[in-house]
C-alpha cells in the first residue's frame, strides 16, 4: 500500500521491489505461498482511505505493508485497527500515530520525536545556525515534524521563524521573499523531494545564501542541490553487511536503488511474513492471530543493522535518524 504511481512514484515502486523480494525470499525458505495485493495510494489520503477499504473487504488480506505517509494512516487508522488488520508502514514518522489510537499499526522506522532534535542538533551546534526558516507543509507529517525542530531549535537559542505552504502548492518564490538575508538554515518538511529542489533553485534565483535542509521526504535523486542537507530515517543498507545479499539480490532483479526508502520495506514485510507464519503455525491464520503475533516480532540481523523488535505502542526499539550532505555530483553522503 504505497505510491506507486503519482509524485513519489519513484519512492513507492523502490518500495514495492523491496516488498516484492522480502516475499519471494520468504517462500523460498518456508516453502509457503505468500503473495502481494498492491494498492496504490499515489501518497493521497483520501485514495488511501478507498485502498484500506478494498484491503479490508478481501478476506484474504492477512497484514498490510504500508501506507507511506503520516497522514494516510491517520485516515484509514481506524478502518485497520476496527478490523485488526495489521500495517506496518516504513516512512510514516508523525509521532502521534503510536500514541495508542490504532493499536494495529507498527513501523520500522523511528518517529519524528527522535527525526526533530536530532535534526536540530545538528542544524544549530554542526551548522551553528543562528536564525532557521521552517517550510510547514500543512499535513500531519509536516506540521508535527516542524514543531518537533522548531522547539529543538528553540531550546538551542536558534531564531526560528515558520512558514506554512499547502503540500499542492507549485511555486515557492513568494515563500522565498520571506527568507531574511541573514538566515542560514531552510529546513524544509516536503513529503515530496522535487518540492525540495524548487524551493533550493528559487532561493538561489533570488540570490539567498541560507543552506536548505531536507525533512526524510526530501531523500530522493530530485533532491540534488549540492551542498544541501538531507534526513534520513535509515542507514545505507549497501554498508551493512547483514544486508549484502539482499542488496545483491534487489539490484540483480531491479537495478540499483537510490533512496533509504526501500530497505524498511523489506524489513516491515519480514515482520508480517514471520507473523503470519507463526499464527498459521499455532493453528490460526485469522487477522487477530496475526495482529497478536506482531507485537512479537523479532527480527535478528536485519538489513537495517542489528536486532528489530517493536515497543509496546509498535514504534522500534531504539531507533535512530541520519543526517547525509549532498554531494558535488548530487549525491546523498553520510555526515552523521
Amino acid at each position: 500500500m504505497g505510491p506507486i504511481t503519482g509524485g513519489a512514484a519513484a519512492i513507492g515502486g523502490e518500495q514495492l521491489h523491496f516488498a516484492q523480494l522480502a516475499v519471494k525470499t520468504f517462500n523460498a525458505a518456508n516453502s509457503s505461498t505468500y503473495d502481494i495485493v498492491q494498492g496504490d495510494t499515489q501518497l493521497d489520503p483520501g485514495q488511501a482511505s478507498t485502498v484500506a477499504q478494498q484491503f479490508v473487504s478481501n478476506d484474504a488480506i492477512l497484514g498490510v505493508v504500508g501506507p507511506a505517509g503520516s497522514q494516510e494512516v491517520d485516515a484509514i487508522g481506524p478502518v485497520f485497527s476496527e478490523a485488526s488488520l495489521s500495517f506496518v508502514s516504513s516512512s510514516a514518522t508523525a509521532t502521534e500515530l503510536t500514541a495508542g489510537k490504532y493499536p494495529a499499526f507498527f513501523r520500522t522506522i523511528p518517529n519524528d520525536a527522535v527525526q526533530g532534535p536530532t535534526d536540530a542538533t545538528f542544524i544549530a551546534e554542526k551548522l551553528n545556525a543562528k536564525n532557521v526558516v521552517i517550510v510547514q507543509e500543512k499535513t500531519s507529517y509536516g506540521q508535527g515534524l516542524a514543531a518537533s525542530v522548531g522547539d529543538a531549535l528553540k531550546t538551542k537559542g536558534v531564531a526560528v521563524t515558520v512558514v506554512p505552504v499547502s503540500k499542492d502548492q507549485p511555486d515557492y518564490s513568494a515563500v522565498v521573499t520571506k527568507v531574511a538575508a541573514d538566515t542560514d538554515v531552510v529546513f524544509a518538511t516536503f513529503q515530496i523531494a522535487a518540492n525540495t529542489q524548487v524551493l533550493a533553485t528559487q532561493l538561489k534565483q533570488q540570490g539567498k545564501k541560507a543552506v536548505v535542509f531536507g525533512s526524510d521526504g526530501s531523500f530522493s535523486a530530485d533532491f540534488k542541490t549540492p551542498g544541501g542537507y538531507v534526513s534520513s530515517f535509515a542507514p545505507d543498507v549497501k554498508s551493512i553487511p547483514s544486508a549484502d545479499a539482499v542488496v545483491k539480490a534487489y539490484t540483480s532483479q531491479y537495478g540499483d536503488f537510490a533512496t533509504t526508502y526501500g530497505p524498511p520495506t523489506y524489513v516491515a514485510t519480514q515482520a508480517i511474513l514471520q507473523a503470519a507464519q507463526r499464527a498459521c503455525e499455532a493453528g490460526s491464520s485469522d487477522r487477530a492471530a496475526v495482529l497478536a503475533q506482531m507485537k512479537s516480532t523479532k527480527i535478528a540481523d536485519s538489513i537495517l543493522g542489528g536486532t528489530l523488535t517493536f515497543t509496546a505502542s509498535g514504534d522500534v526499539e531504539g531507533a535512530k535518524f541520519y543526517v547525509f550532505k549532498i554531494g558535488a555530483d548530487g549525491t546523498p553522503e553520510l555526515v552523521q
